[in-house]
């Protein structure tokens, strides 16, 4: 008898939830890219993409998680739809809810979607990854083109409708530099937290 999949898996005081498989980028570090699915003790493999209510069920009692985060191995943002109805129901039982994207949702639905997860989303997590496109582009490895300047275009925006945005990097991938990616994540006017290569939530 097969495991069901994993929707909702705790690490720490924080709930993660693992919406989808897909993703806009072919990260060549990502785990999935290498091979495993793998988060901890969790195999985020997936043999269908849940709904909303499969989420919800799945999340349970969230009062003792201090955030209820999207990510898993897919981008959250590429179903969109979903991640708002469930965050909805987060907010309603008065939690707190973060996002870990690429930043890549506006280019992909081809508008401005962050007034949509104003109220809803109270956090963004956003993979920078590099200081240039040059760097971005050999590690990120994107679908669609312009998606360097879409994502540093989504950080600039995304204050406007959410309180607490974050850039990203990953300190021991060749060729970037944190100190560059701190400074562009300055100027973007949003915060700034460096990873490490290798380990994951």
């Amino acid at each position: 008898m097969t495991a069901a999949p994993v929707i909702a898996y705790p690490i720490a005081d924080r709930l993660y939830l693992s919406i989808t498989d897909r993703c806009t980028l072919a990260c060549r570090f990502c785990p999935k890219t290498l091979g495993s699915m793998q988060v901890h003790d969790y195999d985020l493999s997936m043999d269908h993409r849940p709904g909303v209510d499969e989420i919800i069920a799945a999340m349970g009692d969230i009062s003792d998680y201090s955030s209820i985060v999207f990510c898993g191995y897919g981008e959250p943002t590429l179903r969109l739809k979903v991640l708002l109805d469930v965050a909805r129901e987060i907010k309603r039982r008065e939690g707190h809810v973060r996002v870990n994207t690429d930043g890549l949702a506006n280019l992909v639905n081809k508008r401005n979607v962050l007034p949509e997860m104003s109220g809803l989303v109270d956090a963004l997590s956003v993979s920078m990854n590099a200081q240039n496109e040059s760097v971005y582009n050999t590690h990120c490895d994107p679908a669609l083109p312009e998606s360097w300047q879409a994502m540093l275009d989504f950080l600039a925006l995304a204050p406007r409708w959410v309180p607490d945005v974050t850039a990203t990097a990953i300190n021991g991938l060749e060729g970037v530099d944190i100190e560059a990616c701190r400074a562009l994540a300055r100027q973007l006017g949003v915060a700034f937290r460096q990873r490490e290569l290798d380990r994951v939530g």
